[in-house]
């Protein structure tokens, strides 16, 4: 699974002549650009990375960095690093298809994504393959972006020394609010993500930041451990048991792909009801999704466990970043991650209501909305609540992410000569003007 993620990445990057890399300033432009929509659709391309951003920045960016780095080493930020160096080409090829083969439901909406790509873009043939992402990723849904962040907040606010909430009172607030925001749908999703995201991704780069620079000087010796550990084995030290190579690679690419979800066709679900003319353009800004909350965010909670050392005491999850900000800021450091991972959760359970309800919706009609909303809010309390099944569903949302994988990775794969047509015309009418 892993290696098709890499290697449909890997693949569109080098048939695309490594544009996503040497087009990031460009995507940056319309980024900022995209404040403003225009052409059709319902959201701004802005509001449309700030949707995608919200269901990405979550638990990944805090627990799934610390766990890599707990079961693989130092060396899985380098794995998860590469991951979203090729994910940058998987992301804008997922975008330019979603805008490309786009429809308007009954509602009036623009709704698209690989069931939508795969039915229009490669023909009736094939529209099983699209009715299996649906059903995938309406399932998957629950998991990565619904019971785990739940679990993941409770878990957090509970054992946080300053907070102690009890986790039957943090699902019944998450409920509320998420219920409060659902009604909107995906306008008011894509308001309150275009808000709450940069904030809170802005005060979190802020408190790594000066962790990384009270610790400068280990900079240096925590990048060299990072690469060196990419490629050999780690030994056992104080609490931490040791990890051979695959498992640097293994957990760093799958924690990362978890991260950032390049890959699994979530994001271009949101790109697709961007107020766009081209495909192209909304690409451009897709792809910086995965460079913000990978190469950016990720990376601050990595280095911040690296420098500090917390890496050899055998913690994982939420609890190891927790203990590298406390032990860099004592008194505030914990309640950041704390709070960080409280609002970055509660982002992506509103995201990811989006994808699935656009998946429900593919395969049940719009009537079928009501009842999947009433469901999804159900279910965080319910995610909350289930303190001694964290494993078993941290394991059920990895293998529903692989199944919703597979139906879009081989999509991307049939249509990429699409993409790379599009993108060749697109900036051949551009360099002109």
């Amino acid at each position: 699974m892993l290696v098709l993620i890499l290697g449909t990445g890997l693949f569109l990057m080098i048939g695309l002549k490594l544009m996503p890399l040497a087009r990031l300033k460009y995507g940056f432009q319309m980024l900022w650009g995209g404040r403003e929509g225009r052409g059709e659709g319902e959201i701004t391309p802005f509001n449309a990375l700030m949707t995608s951003l919200s269901a990405t920045i979550g638990t990944g960016n805090i627990a799934g960095v610390a766990t890599a780095i707990a079961l693989g080493g130092p060396g899985a930020l380098f794995w998860m690093w590469c991951t979203a160096l090729v994910g940058m080409a998987t992301k804008y090829a997922e975008a330019v298809l979603a805008v490309r083969y786009r429809e308007v439901d009954e509602n009036g909406n623009h709704v698209g994504g690989p069931m939508y790509y795969i039915k229009n873009g490669l023909g009736s043939k094939w529209t099983w393959l699209g009715t299996l992402f649906a059903v995938f990723g309406a399932l998957a849904g629950f998991g990565i972006g619904n019971t785990v962040q739940a679990n993941s907040v409770a878990q957090a606010l509970l054992k946080n020394e300053s907070l102690g909430i009890e986790p039957a009172v943090t699902g019944g607030v998450m409920a509320v609010l998420a219920a409060l925001v659902l009604i909107g749908g995906i306008r008011r999703i894509a308001e309150v993500a275009g808000k709450l995201v940069p904030l809170m991704a802005i005060a979190y780069l802020l408190a790594g930041g000066v962790i990384i620079v009270l610790n400068i000087s280990e900079i240096p010796a925590a990048i060299g451990q990072i690469i060196e550990y990419a490629f050999t084995p780690v030994a056992a030290t104080g609490g931490f048991a040791g990890a051979a190579v695959w498992a640097a690679i293994r957990f760093g690419v799958a924690r990362g792909v978890f991260s950032n979800e390049a890959g699994l066709g979530s994001a271009p679900i949101a790109h697709a009801a961007a107020a766009t003319d081209s495909p192209v353009r909304q690409g451009t800004v897709a792809m910086l999704g995965t460079f913000i909350d990978t190469l950016i965010v990720c990376s601050v909670t990595g280095l911040a466990i690296v420098v500090t050392g917390v890496w050899t005491t055998g913690e994982t999850g939420a609890a190891l970043s927790s203990a590298a900000f406390e032990m860099a800021l004592p008194g505030v450091g914990g309640l950041v991650v704390s709070v960080g991972l409280a609002v970055f959760a509660f982002t992506t359970i509103l995201g990811w209501s989006v994808y699935s309800e656009r998946c429900v919706e593919y395969l049940a009609g719009i009537k079928a909305i009501v009842p999947f909303r009433v469901l999804w809010i159900i279910m965080i309390p319910v995610g909350a609540l289930a303190q001694d099944y964290l494993n078993f569903v941290w394991l059920v949302a990895d293998t529903l992410n692989a199944l919703m994988a597979i139906p879009n990775l081989v999509a991307l794969l049939m249509l990429s000569p699409v993409v790379f047509k599009l993108t060749r015309e697109y900036f051949e009418q551009n360099s002109l003007k």
